[in-house]
């Protein structure tokens, strides 16, 4: 593996995951076009959907990982600002509809994981362009209520279609959280990372199923996920949560941009 190669790699594990810690998402929204892209253009090697599929899914194990304990470490009001039992509704769902996702995408043609991802991209922007109403940020955390089987359920479909493209789910889970759920902005962030991990173990386990895995570009993602994550962690508690609703907004907007023309063209 050429030396321009590994800083490519480690490059693209270090943004995804940056963000990853700074809007609670595993970074694969964020992976999956860079991936696709940018190791092409630096002229270093080229990976297939599947290929970037299953890079990406381990990205955003580690990724969310690193968020996660990051998170565990700063509080709101004293406690954690990871909603314990969202965790467990909503993960619990997750992992299930993600095991069949990582097994389903071996089935399915590259040119079909990449319409899936766009579509993904459009459903994601689309709500969070619906404004949120009836914040609860003072709230005890584990006392926010929640409509159980609205989370249960659309986290299983997520959890089948990001399975599918190789993401954590969680730019569609977050806007799900934020606009259906009602879940305060702080506390969704935090809660969907834990979320995220949960769906990317079981993605990793139909990935490893599917046999699309570049080892060493994999691993280097992984080290760069290590050291970004915990960075974007930390700057998250200093931005409004207006503010990264609106990055997240953005970011989402442009990769659903890159990838439809792509498509299309």
């Amino acid at each position: 593996m050429a030396l321009l190669e590994r800083i490519v790699m480690l490059f693209i594990g270090l943004v995804g995951s940056f963000f990853s810690g700074l809007l609670g998402i595993g970074g694969g929204i964020i992976n999956y076009p860079l991936l696709l892209y940018v190791p092409h253009w630096f002229q270093v090697t080229e990976f297939t959907p599947k290929e970037v599929s299953s890079i990406s899914m381990f990205q955003v194990f580690f990724a969310s990982l690193a968020g996660v304990l990051a998170f565990r470490k700063q509080k709101q009001s004293g406690n954690s600002l990871v909603h314990k039992k969202l965790v467990l509704v909503m993960g619990g769902s997750i992992l299930f509809g993600s095991l069949l996702g990582g097994w389903v995408s071996a089935l399915l043609p590259s040119y079909l994981i990449n319409i899936i991802y766009g579509m993904l991209a459009i459903v994601a922007v689309i709500l969070m362009l619906i404004p949120n109403r009836g914040s609860r940020e003072d709230n005890e955390i584990n006392d926010i209520p929640f409509n159980k089987w609205i989370a249960s359920v659309s986290a299983f479909l997520v959890g089948v279609v990001s399975g599918i493209v190789g993401a954590g789910g969680a730019f569609i889970l977050i806007p799900i959280m934020l606009t259906v759920l009602k879940i305060p902005t702080r506390v969704t962030i935090a809660s969907s990372l834990a979320i995220v991990f949960i769906s990317a173990a079981a993605g990793i386990v139909g990935k490893l199923t599917a046999d699309h895995i570049p080892v060493w570009a994999t691993f280097y993602a992984i080290v760069g996920s290590l050291i970004g994550s915990p960075i974007g962690s930390y700057l998250s508690r200093r931005i409004s949560a207006k503010g990264l609703r609106i990055v997240l907004a953005l970011l989402i907007s442009l990769t659903a941009i890159k990838i439809w023309i792509d498509i299309l063209g």
